[in-house]
């Protein structure tokens, strides 16, 4: 099958997921800057959650680059990521009405490692419908990276129920980490064009 519907699909699902989001930053009721401040943990959160939105559009992206064909699997595994990533306006939504509150914080981590672990689960099945010798493959290696993500997830969320702030930092340190696009993919693609 051909990537180009599925791109589409996951294009319009990733901007309505960011459009959600936004809708739910309410406007003040004082017309001042200090009517701004009791919202600083709801545009926090949104921001971080925007930026993840970002980086996950801007990966998958790269990743359909390197995808030529797409199977029935990739499409299932496609939808399980677009699945965890839908969650994010609900988690970003009470871990912002309830900045650093346990639970709230603990849930958002959940989230962003079920997420993380779907793109890991996609990236697999690309790898092993185009064979171990892809560009995928190839450009991936031993994805230090996508593993290091998990295991700072699964701290956060554990670090969630006694100090919420360390937990609130691990995930922006996953975001710092992910923030440039994947270069391994760029350069495969851009040694696959010279060559």
């Amino acid at each position: 099958m051909e990537k180009n519907r599925l791109e589409a699909f996951s294009d319009g699902v990733l901007a309505i997921i960011i459009t959600i989001m936004v809708l739910e930053l309410k406007v003040p009721s004082g017309a001042g800057l200090q009517a701004l401040k009791p919202m600083a943990p709801v545009f926090l959160s949104y921001l971080l959650s925007f930026i993840y939105v970002g980086i996950y559009w801007n990966n998958h992206h790269h990743l359909f680059q390197s995808t030529r064909r797409v199977t029935g699997g990739i499409l299932w595994a496609n939808l399980n990521l677009l699945f965890w990533l839908s969650l994010f306006p609900f988690a970003t939504a009470w871990v912002g009405g309830n900045h650093l509150a346990p639970i709230p914080t603990a849930l958002y981590g959940g989230v962003l490692l079920l997420a993380a672990m779907a793109y890991y689960l996609l990236q697999s099945r690309i790898i092993a419908q185009q064979g171990p010798n892809s560009l995928l493959a190839a450009a991936v290696g031993r994805d230090l990276k996508g593993k290091v993500s998990l295991a700072l997830y699964l701290i956060s969320i554990a670090a969630a129920c006694w100090h919420p702030w360390i937990a609130t930092t691990l995930h922006v340190t996953v975001a710092c980490i992910w923030l440039v696009p994947d270069r391994r993919i760029e350069r495969a693609l851009h040694h696959r064009q010279e060559s």
